[in-house]
């Protein structure tokens, strides 16, 4: 992680933590969230799971979607093609979904930067549950061992961030095994509680998210914004 705080002033943000939700009803919400951030309120980090569902990124093949669309729904899967880069992946219960939507200019406008400090976020989290995460050259997210443990896309209007980090707790192989995960044959997908043989609190792995993340971007954590569930609530 050596490097990844160069040249960067300290920030603060808070955390939104709106339950479960839709996959269009979470992007509705982070539309209005960037809106707001571009026209001056603080970083903001979302922390939710989303009902079953597959995203197709911008440079998505459909034929890592192992089901037709058709099939997706008979199961209750929704499917969406969305606007983060990256391939297709699945969410689901169980699943922590973090969406930063950050200013990138303190970071330079470097997207790459900001990927690396993405899945050092992860990596960070990982190490408080004694895990030993790591990046894989060339490719997008955190694996342990072998085997995947989280996937990252992301999307930028006016230098702000949205779409964000997919993180397993909780097992997720019915749903991963849909698709090939972002775009990745014989990739195999785990789950913290996979690796660590036990049940995981996912208010616990939010609180250290939320440590890793002012940790690694070098910001302040100013707490969290009332909770809502409606995209059409204005958040103060």
């Amino acid at each position: 992680m050596e490097g990844l705080n160069r040249g960067v002033t300290q920030s603060c943000f808070s955390s939104l933590h709106p339950g479960p939700m839709k996959y269009l009803e979470a992007m509705a919400l982070q539309e209005e969230l960037l809106e707001q951030r571009r026209i001056g309120k603080k970083d903001l980090l979302m922390l939710l799971e989303h009902e079953p569902t597959v995203t197709l990124g911008r440079g998505a093949d459909p034929a890592n979607l192992l089901l037709s669309e058709a099939e997706l729904t008979r199961r209750g899967i929704a499917c969406h093609q969305v606007g983060r880069g990256g391939d297709v992946t699945y969410h689901g219960p169980g699943q922590l979904v973090a969406y930063p939507i950050v200013d990138l200019t303190p970071l330079g406008r470097d997207l790459h930067l900001y990927l690396r400090r993405l899945e050092s976020v992860i990596i960070d989290t990982l190490a408080a549950f004694g895990l030993e995460g790591r990046q894989v050259s060339g490719k997008t997210g955190v694996w342990v061992g072998s085997e995947k443990l989280a996937s990252i896309g992301i999307g930028v209007r006016h230098w702000v961030s949205w779409h964000g980090f997919a993180l397993n707790v909780s097992d997720q192989q019915c749903g991963f095994a849909t698709i090939i995960p972002c775009g990745l044959s014989g990739v195999r997908m785990t789950s913290l509680e996979s690796l660590l043989g036990k049940t995981v609190s996912m208010n616990e792995v939010e609180q250290q998210v939320i440590r890793s993340f002012a940790l690694i971007f070098n910001s302040h954590y100013a707490g969290a914004y009332e909770q809502t569930t409606s995209p059409e609530t204005r958040l103060a």
